[in-house]
């Protein structure tokens, strides 16, 4: 398979002229994670007309949940757009702070960053614990199939109302990818440069079936749908339990979970840390949310009803940079090799880690490396387009990896 290497060279510092953007004004709310530094507050955006789904469907009113770091500059070209994965949120400088915060590769000082609570999510957007204005109840069960499109033209709108024309550049990892792929096909025009990490052009059989079990495992708590204050948690313990297997690899777990004692016959760390994962995301996120952005996310395929995902890839204008791990088995190099061949203008490295797919929410110093010299333009430039060079033997190393939390 043929990649690119990119050229990493020594980072400068930039510095912009700032001025306050024009924002919506917020309050501080629950939605704030546990331990968070961050004391913006954050904002919403409440969307009064209709908003057409790709399925057809209409959702009556749409709220999105928002952050901003930082300020707009006079010349509105300092935007970094940061597309969460599956149970984030919109608070990046927490679930992301070795990258986003001050002295960090994206500085509040010097860009104007933004981060959305992606549709169908639990944390301020529009999902299926808000009320359908129709009726007056809790969405719940009828909340409708969302895809990554949809998340994308929310983005797209939220982009819109706070009066951004470019971004500077957009990022995602896993689902963030997902969202930044679909919108940079959308509005090509809009984006100066994107990176996408461990994600992929449209998700893989592989990865359906993982998601598969994991709403079986929520959809066979009998409580799912009661009245009960934990109804559906446990299915979503589980759920996050089989999860963990696709976000880790066989590495992480030896290095993290080997025993010290051959003595043992039961209790094993693994076994606690896996009861410890699934309770960790209970008490924080929605059995019905999961189920709906675990859909969302078997939904993605940038080529439907655009030609194929060859020919939908061919119409990003920006300049991109894709991040593979090569122990992710979940979105595997061979993805990102297929996303960098198929863009225009793009560059593909592939990072050691031995955390999975868990590895673009772990690895800061190798990302904020590369993520410095793609911004500031240092890698190799390309010649009559055809730099993608090079074999390289993708060894999957281990299972697949995803979300830190």
């Amino acid at each position: 398979m043929n990649v690119l290497f990119a050229k990493p060279a020594r980072r400068k510092n930039r510095s912009s002229s700032l001025i306050s953007p024009k924002l919506i004004k917020g309050r501080r709310t629950d939605i704030q994670v546990a331990g968070a530094t961050n004391t913006n507050a954050v904002q919403y955006y409440h969307h009064k007309a209709s908003f057409l789904l790709e399925s057809g469907t209409v959702l009556e009113g749409l709220q999105i949940a928002y952050q901003t770091y930082g300020k707009l500059n006079r010349q509105g070209d300092n935007v970094v757009w940061i597309c969460h994965a599956l149970t984030a949120n919109a608070e990046a400088a927490d679930w992301w702070n070795g990258l986003v915060g001050t002295g960090k590769l994206f500085d509040p000082e010097q860009y104007f960053i933004v981060c959305a609570n992606m549709l169908g999510s639990c944390y301020g957007s529009t999902g299926p614990q808000s009320i359908n204005p129709l009726t007056g109840q809790v969405y719940g069960a009828d909340f409708p199939l969302v895809t990554t499109r949809d998340m994308a033209q929310a983005h797209a709108l939220l982009r819109q109302v706070l009066g951004i024309q470019k971004i500077r550049l957009a990022i995602g990892g896993s689902m963030g990818g997902q969202q930044v792929l679909e919108w940079a096909v959308s509005e090509p025009a809009v984006f100066e440069q994107i990176c996408v990490l461990a994600t992929n052009a449209f998700h893989s059989p592989w990865g359906i079936a993982f998601n598969e079990a994991q709403r079986m495992a929520i959809e066979a708590d009998p409580t799912l749908d009661s009245d009960h204050p934990d109804a559906g948690k446990q299915g979503l313990e589980a759920a996050r339990a089989i999860a963990m297997l696709s976000y880790r690899s066989y590495e992480s777990y030896r290095r993290s979970q080997s025993e010290s004692t051959s003595e043992k016959t039961d209790h094993f760390l693994a076994s606690s840390y896996q009861r410890y994962q699934g309770l960790k995301l209970q008490r924080r996120f929605h059995p019905r949310a999961y189920l709906a952005l675990s859909k969302a996310m078997d939904s993605h395929h940038v080529g439907r009803g655009r030609g194929g995902a060859e020919a939908a890839l061919t119409q990003i204008k920006a300049q991109t940079l894709v991040i593979g791990i090569a122990s992710d088995v979940l979105f595997p190099p061979e993805e990102q090799a297929f996303l960098a061949k198929s863009i225009p203008d793009a560059y593909l490295e592939i990072i050691d880690s031995h955390y999975g797919h868990d590895g673009f929410l772990i690895e800061y110093e190798q990302i904020s490396t590369l993520l410095s010299d793609f911004i500031q333009r240092r890698f190799v430039e390309k010649k009559n387009h055809t730099t993608i060079a090079g074999h390289v033997p993708f060894l999957t190393k281990a299972l697949p990896g995803s979300e830190r939390f």
